[in-house]
């Protein structure tokens, strides 16, 4: 009997001394709570992502645990790194790890994912006014699909020559400058990205010669969903002495897209038909 009552009373000791070393912890910040992270928070539908829960304190022996809402779904002793597949709105969140030592445990923030879809390639148009000594240039810019806000930036070749311009409704994106007309020709193009890393889409490259008439670079002829001729219009206004002009010219990119013929059966032999979208200058 008293072997008995002398194990209860050290198994009392243990766990005061467990509660002693825990608030001692917490008052030292000795165990501080555990960092959850991955490397991007927004993701494509089905993507494979890394989760990391990890504490400060290397010294302690600590057990992680991952949490999906209420639900665990790992144990492992030391630092952890969780894979997983996010393919529906419930693998988005929230996460969150807990850390623990005895009987003492702490947990991180909550995490959640977020889909984002791609941007895709934008369209570049250019509108140019071009007076006797200068030609004032105007970059317009935009991506048709992909999750907003979108950050355009505008490039001369290879040299950003504008801000991050950010955009948050499906809108272009515009930049100007202006040019002497004594000047080379100029190539120029746009980038469009948004929250998800190494997605970054471009535009085909637009080359304006001294002349400041616009011409794509290598203007495809393939069918689809695809960016496919150059539109231009001029206008010229001289003064009434008739010396002194200025050259307004505008570039725009049709889009083409491939469409069925509406009566299948009637119309074995009909060549496939094309939408034109219109231009607005």
């Amino acid at each position: 009997m008293w072997k008995k009552s002398f194990l209860m009373f050290l198994f009392s000791l243990s766990v005061q001394k467990a509660a002693l070393d825990c608030e001692r912890m917490r008052k030292t910040n000795e165990f501080p709570s555990p960092n959850l992270n991955s490397q991007t928070d927004a993701v494509m539908r089905g993507q494979n992502v890394s989760l990391s829960c990890f504490n400060q304190n290397k010294s302690l022996r600590i057990t992680y645990f991952l949490f999906r809402g209420e639900k665990c779904l790992s144990i492992q002793n030391g630092p952890m790194t969780f894979n997983l597949t996010i393919s529906e709105a419930r693998d988005l969140g929230p996460y969150k790890c807990k850390a623990q030592v005895s009987n003492c445990s702490k947990y991180s923030r909550e995490f959640n994912f977020t889909f984002v879809d791609p941007v895709t390639a934008p369209v570049l148009n250019i509108s140019v006014v071009q007076t006797k000594t200068d030609r004032h240039i105007m970059l317009r810019c935009i991506s048709f699909n992909g999750s907003l806000p979108i950050n355009y930036t505008f490039f001369e070749k290879n040299m950003a020559i504008s801000p991050v311009i950010s955009k948050n409704v499906r809108e272009p994106a515009e930049f100007n400058l202006t040019k002497n007309n004594t000047g080379e020709g100029k190539e120029y193009r746009c980038e469009a990205k948004n929250r998800l890393p190494d997605h970054a889409k471009y535009s085909q490259l637009i080359t304006i010669p001294s002349t400041g008439k616009a011409m794509k670079d290598n203007a495809p002829r393939v069918y689809g969903n695809t960016p496919m001729e150059d539109g231009i219009y001029t206008n010229i206004c001289k003064n009434q002495a008739g010396t002194e002009y200025s050259q307004e010219i505008h570039y725009a990119t049709p889009m083409f897209q491939e469409v069925a013929p509406r009566d299948q059966e009637t119309c074995n032999d009909c060549k496939t038909g094309y939408v034109y979208s219109e231009l607005i200058f």
